[in-house]
Order: structure tokens, then C-alpha cells, then sequence
């Protein structure tokens, strides 16, 4: 029987060929190695590729996956087993208990990607976006009355969300996803999952981290206003890359100490930056002030790429690279709406939806 539903590009012959690349097969092999000597179960390359057609597919539930595959005889072949539900969960369990072998193998698929295109990851944009909770968030037990002392995710906390097209913003119950994504190729490059609460500006210099640990020469990093504070500025900085970041309407910025120095003669004109010297310099626009020109320290008000120049205009516009990204793990690649609960089994949630992504994305330059 031939399945109508499934994607040309993410059908059986997608998904094997997945299965056959050399970082697919070694997380496999790797799992193979963690088996106890009882019942064999299904096989660990089933159980793998279940995963990744759960994802591809945008199916938000295990029993989802299991029927598709069930229904479907090329991923029936191609898996070479149709597993159970309750075996896709405690394979799921088993991610947990082994996800320093799962970070490997997102670590392997990065690494290929990035001797694809070496240039991959020099320019980044970083934001945060919310995972509504997969539960009951309501404040109060009813209208007036107490306040909820039980919830059905109790990792899960309140935040807030700005508004997207339709939907209004304000508070949410769930998590957030904080991602480092190549403005070039549009691909995530380093993410953590946190609750809702929890504040953005610390996520920074750990998402960093993160792309350097995975070998990414990181030059620039592009972030919206709600970034805009010193000590972002002093850890992109201190790591020896640019914050091209817009400024908030603080007392300074009110009193237009950002702005260029001037004299009788106008405007003084960007001359350059020196990151050794974390300074740069501007030049009387007629060459008549002694001195003709003048070192600014960098800091927030006066950053290396000044706001006023091109460069920094064209960065900021790959700002929206981030918000694409998030806007085709959630919608196309079935990151939402969660049906786990937990903060663990949302963040494999989250590693396994990326994983299919980045390995669709390596399938693509090796075709």
C-alpha cells in the first residue's frame, strides 16, 4: 500500500538514507553497545529511525509515529520492524539516560556540515522563543479562589511572550528555547531549553560557548533590543566577537551620549576600529580639528561596528535568520505543540527535532 500522506522528501528513502549516514550509524552502533543481556527488543536502528520520521513528519506523539509506520510499507522496510508504543518510550528513556551519546552525535553532524561550508557560523543570531508546557497552567483553582499549589508539568513556569502576527502577546506556562542560529545558512548552531521564567541574557555567553566548543569561528552576533544591556556587551566582547545589538531609550541614550563626536564642522565620520585597542576611531569630517581625529572606547553606547554605519545596518537585518528558524522547527519539523512533559523529555524533544533537521540538511549536500 503506498501512503499519500508522507512527503516525497521525507518518505522511506529519506529517512534510510538518514539511517546510513556515518553519524546516524554510529549513535547507533554506540546504543547497540549500551544493551543488557536479556530480550533483544527491537533493533536500535528501528528504534533511531522512528525517531527521526516522528520528527520529519511533524507528528507531535509516539502513537502518531507508531501508526504512520505501521500503515506505511517503505518505512516498514526501511525500519526493518514496526515498534511498539510503549517500546518508543522507553526508548525515548533510554536518550535520557545515554544524552552524552546523543550530544556526540549532533556534535558529528555539525562537524560535517561545517567542512561543507567552512564559513558556516561566523555571523550568528541569538534569541529566545516560547514552547507552551504540554499542561495545566492556570493560576488559580477557579475564578477568585486559591492559588494552584499542583500543576501537570511542574518544571513547567510562567513567562512572557511578545505578540506574532495574530496572537497577542503577554504571559505563558511552558519553557523557552534559546538558539544560536547561522544567519547564512539558517541552521541551528547551539540551543538550550530553559523554563519560561528564566531570564535570556545568561543564555548568551553559553550559546557561544557552545559554537566555538563545536568548532565554529563566531565573528559577529546579531541580537534584538531585548538584549541590550553591558554585561552582553562585555561577554561577546571578551570572547573576541562583535554585538551588533540596537539600543533601548535609557537616561544616556535620551541624552544622546551614543552619538558621534562633533565639532563646529559637523558629524564626525566613522575611520575605522582596532579590537586589540577596543576602540574606534573618528575623524573631524575637514580634517581642521587639532587632533583631526579621536580613539572612542567601546562599551554599549559606542560599539567596534557603530550603529550608524552600513555594515551594521546589513548585520542587523539577518537578525530575522533566528525567528525563521524557530518559525520551521515549530511548524515544520513538529517541535510544537509539545506532548511531554518534563523539563528532560522537552529538551530530547527539542535535540531530536534539530537532529533531523541538521541531518536532512547534511542529506541534502551529499545527494
Amino acid at each position: 500500500m503506498v501512503y499519500t500522506k508522507v512527503s516525497p522528501a521525507r518518505d522511506a528513502a529519506g529517512v534510510a538514507a538518514l539511517l546510513d549516514s556515518p553519524e546516524i550509524a554510529s549513535l547507533v552502533t554506540q546504543l547497540e553497545e549500551t544493551r543488557w543481556t536479556g530480550r533483544p527488543g527491537y533493533p536500535v536502528r528501528a528504534m533511531v529511525g522512528l525517531a527521526l520520521v516522528k520528527a520529519m513528519n511533524t507528528l507531535p506523539t509516539w502513537t502518531r509515529t507508531v501508526a504512520l509506520v505501521r500503515d506505511h510499507a517503505a518505512l516498514r522496510e526501511t525500519l526493518g520492524a514496526v515498534p511498539s508504543v510503549d517500546a518508543a518510550y522507553r526508548f525515548a528513556a533510554k536518550l535520557r539516560k545515554h544524552d552524552k551519546l546523543l550530544a556526540a552525535c549532533i556534535d558529528a553532524v555539525l562537524a560535517s556540515l561545517r567542512d561543507v561550508d567552512p564559513e558556516m557560523g561566523q555571523t550568528v543570531a541569538i534569541d529566545g522563543s516560547d514552547l507552551p508546557a504540554y499542561g495545566n497552567g492556570q493560576r488559580y483553582l477557579k475564578r477568585g479562589g486559591e492559588l494552584r499549589k499542583k500543576f501537570s508539568d511542574p518544571d513547567a513556569t510562567w513567562g512572557h511572550r511578545s505578540s506574532i502576527s495574530t496572537r497577542s502577546g503577554g504571559g505563558y506556562y511552558g519553557f523557552k528555547l534559546h538558539a544560536a542560529v547561522c544567519t547564512v545558512t539558517g541552521l541551528p548552531l547551539a540551543w538550550t531549553v530553559r523554563t519560561a521564567k528564566d531570564s535570556e541574557l545568561p543564555e548568551v555567553p553559553l550559546l557561544l560557548d557552545a559554537a566555538k566548543s563545536r568548532g565554529f569561528s563566531v565573528d559577529v552576533c546579531v541580537l534584538d533590543r531585548g538584549y541590550d544591556a553591558e554585561v552582553i556587551y562585555d561577554e561577546t566582547e571578551s570572547r573576541h566577537i562583535r554585538p551588533v545589538v540596537p539600543l533601548r531609550k535609557t537616561p544616556a541614550v535620551k541624552a544622546g551620549k551614543h552619538k558621534p563626536p562633533t565639532c563646529e564642522h559637523g558629524e564626525w565620520t566613522f575611520a575605522g576600529s582596532d579590537a586589540k585597542r577596543g576602540a574606534s576611531k573618528w575623524r573631524c569630517p575637514t580634517g581642521e580639528c587639532a587632533p583631526a581625529s579621536v580613539w572612542v572606547k567601546a562599551d554599549r553606547l559606542h560599539t567596534l561596528i557603530p550603529r550608524t554605519t552600513d555594515r551594521w545596518k546589513a548585520l542587523y537585518h539577518q537578525r530575522g535568520a533566528v525567528e525563521r528558524e524557530f518559525g520551521r522547527l515549530k511548524h515544520e519539523w513538529g517541535m510544537l505543540p509539545l506532548r511531554v512533559r518534563r523539563l528532560p523529555r522537552v529538551r530530547l524533544h527539542v535535540d531530536l527535532t534539530i537532529l533531523a533537521k541538521l541531518a536532512m540538511a547534511l542529506a541534502a549536500t551529499r545527494a
